[in-house]
């Protein structure tokens, strides 16, 4: 795994250093600066395989960095890190397309497993995505009164439109709630079917996803994606 880590402490980039080290076939590039690391990116974007990125850096802040990222490339894997809860719940609702967010301070064991987790489903998507296109893109594999779905090519059309911006797992949640209409899926369910199971996080990560593929979904037309209050969520298109 090609790793690019931007992060202003040092103290959590020399610990990380250590734990890469010692992994076989794991290369890290650390860098300091917001600008810097953004423009390493640029010159070196078809090496990397993961990003780690700081939400608050010197230089151009990890909040635009990934948002840039974001505009040219949908599937690298981005893990937003993060001083305070408060601001992990602020990045996970600005809906900036990072697949993951630690907050510090974090276990390094832990947050490996995670990055590994992540790597995994990243490189199942690529495949998918490279095997999509191929096939005959008119075929969906799951239709509704609202939504096709292509899993080979990663496509979701709201009727006859693109849903555009989907993450990797704003794509996988919506697949599988379409897949069951007025299923009630728990957040637990979720994590368990589309995160790496165990999970090594907050419950509220499924939260901000649907928040995020919610807000994306309303460009198009009526929300679908209902909330069962105490329980969890499920795809309805009842009534519309």
């Amino acid at each position: 795994m090609n790793i690019l880590m931007i992060e202003d402490n040092e103290s959590v980039a020399e610990m990380m250093s250590m734990f890469f080290e010692q992994q076989k076939g794991w290369e890290a590039t650390f860098i300091q600066d917001g600008e810097e690391g953004w423009q390493y990116y640029l010159a070196n974007e078809a090496a990397i395989e993961m990003i780690i990125l700081d939400l608050n850096l010197p230089g151009k802040d990890g909040i635009q960095i990934c948002r840039d990222i974001r505009k040219q490339n949908k599937l690298v894997p981005i893990i937003m890190l993060t001083a305070r809860d408060a601001e992990s719940e602020q990045v996970l609702g600005l809906g900036l397309g990072a697949d993951d967010y630690v907050t510090k301070p974090f276990d390094p064991i832990t947050f490996m497993a995670r990055m590994r987790a992540l790597y995994r489903r990243s490189q199942l998507t690529e495949e998918i995505a490279k095997d999509g296109e191929v096939e005959n893109a008119s075929q969906y594999d799951i239709e509704t009164k609202f939504i096709r779905i292509n899993s080979q090519n990663r496509e979701a059309f709201f009727e006859d439109q693109l849903i555009e911006h989907l993450t990797p797992k704003e794509f996988e949640i919506l697949q599988l709630l379409a897949s069951h209409p007025k299923q009630v899926f728990t957040r637990e369910h979720l994590l368990t079917t589309l995160w790496e199971d165990p999970f090594y996080g907050d419950e509220r990560t499924v939260d901000a996803h649907i928040k995020k593929l919610r807000q994306k979904m309303e460009e198009y037309g009526p929300q679908l994606i209902q909330t069962v209050w105490g329980v969890g969520y499920k795809f309805d298109e009842t009534g519309v």
